[in-house]
């Protein structure tokens, strides 16, 4: 049994697929799971409370108080006892409560009371499951740290056949068993990360910036923390939020605050990872009142930032691990070789701005790993959080083990 003294408390939302909670049930249990359930109200309509006690073997909860017995379901009780909380199959609308932290019922308090790590498996019709609304709010929890079990192909109740059929219980249970097998291979390793973009001031009002989002260096960052890593996350201007106990963020705006957050940790750094785009030039006089418009033109004088990777990569210790990354529109290759040996780098990540879907607030990125000893290494278009668990995973083999 592999999931022998794990307790799991599953959530079931308002879907058709709910029926399916059963059978995920039975496998959890089968398994050697402890698990603990609670329905939404809508929930109810699809599957009985009693359906599921009877497969889990205790009482399934969906009101913070019972009239019944006289007690009180305590959420805050329910989200320190489990190891995992799993919601399976999570509606539009649940998911949606999740990433506003809308909290009506016993599901949704219990979900911003849980300490431990959340995994979510949507399911809804295909037209729902692409829709705009929805892909940003599974962004947003997703950008939390929770895991997002993407919904499979198939028939559906419509009628139609696309994506969006709950995962199947089996591979549920696989993904799991996964998650708690997982090994913690970088426990001790201390990391510095840069991410996102720099905004350099050229009055109080006007910055030069880029289109840089952070989405994938704060995807490198959890991963790197799921791996057991401690990791100083210094970020640039970014609305995507960060929460998970082992990062720590450190914000900063232009350059040269991060030039200065990167002095102050990289001496303690096992790893030191630069995918941050910070910009190369910077006013060289800023404004100190917003600067008026009055002439058909204005001429800025920029001077050069401090090169962040290229002057750490100078005073890099023995043993130290150093990671860059290149993002190009032309000579690709030629360019990408070039900051792997003049920034004194271990690796580095190519992605081109030609690829389609890659590069700055995409969802996806496709890459190619350069590495010191010639190897190179090429992925295919993938979300930024699957190239950052290809980006862990060999950064893992350059590092010694502890």
């Amino acid at each position: 049994m592999q999931l022998q003294g794990k307790k799991i408390l599953l959530g079931v939302t308002g879907s058709i697929a709910a029926y399916k909670a059963a059978h995920l049930t039975r496998l959890l249990i089968k398994e050697g799971a402890e698990v603990q359930i609670i329905m939404s109200t809508s929930a109810l309509d699809f599957i009985t409370p009693l359906t599921l006690s009877t497969l889990s073997k205790k009482p399934v909860l969906h009101t913070f108080y019972d009239p019944k017995t006289g007690s009180w379901n305590n959420h805050v009780e329910l989200g320190l006892w489990a190891d995992l909380f799993l919601v399976a199959p999570i509606s539009a609308h649940t998911i949606s409560k999740f990433a506003q932290g809308t909290c009506d019922n016993l599901l949704a308090a219990a979900y911003l009371s849980a300490r431990c790590k959340i995994m979510v498996a949507p399911a809804m019709d295909l037209d729902m499951y692409q829709h705009p609304s929805v892909k940003t709010n599974l962004d947003t929890l997703s950008s939390y740290g929770n895991i997002i079990l993407e919904a499979e192909e198939g028939e559906l109740a419509s009628g139609l056949s696309g994506q969006g059929r709950l995962m199947e219980p089996e591979h549920i249970v696989e993904k799991v068993v996964s998650f708690f097998d997982k090994k913690k291979d970088l426990t001790g390793k201390e990391v510095l990360l840069t991410a996102g973009p720099t905004n350099e001031a050229i009055d109080p009002v006007r910055f030069i910036g880029n289109h840089s989002s952070g989405k994938m260096g704060i995807a490198i960052a959890y991963e790197l923390a799921e791996q057991g890593a401690l990791v100083n996350l210094i970020l640039g201007p970014s609305h995507i939020p960060v929460d998970h106990p082992l990062i720590k963020v450190f914000k900063v705006s232009s350059a040269s605050e991060m030039y200065q957050s990167c002095q102050q940790h990289h001496l303690s750094a096992d790893i030191c990872i630069f995918a941050a785009a910070v910009a190369d030039y910077t006013p060289e006089t800023v404004a100190t009142e917003k600067i008026k418009k009055s002439e058909d033109e204005i001429i800025l004088k920029l001077k050069k930032n401090v090169d962040i990777a290229a002057s750490l990569g100078k005073v890099k210790a023995p043993g130290q691990i150093h990671i860059g990354f290149a993002l190009e529109t032309q000579n690709e290759e030629i360019n990408a070789l070039s900051k792997l040996k003049n920034k004194n780098f271990d690796m580095v990540v190519l992605n081109s701005m030609r690829d389609s879907g890659a590069g700055f607030q995409h969802d996806t990125n496709k890459v190619t790993f350069y590495f010191k000893n010639g190897d190179r290494q090429n992925l295919a278009l993938l979300s930024k959080k699957e190239v950052a668990a290809h980006i862990v995973t060999a950064i893992k083999s350059l590092t010694p083990p502890n």
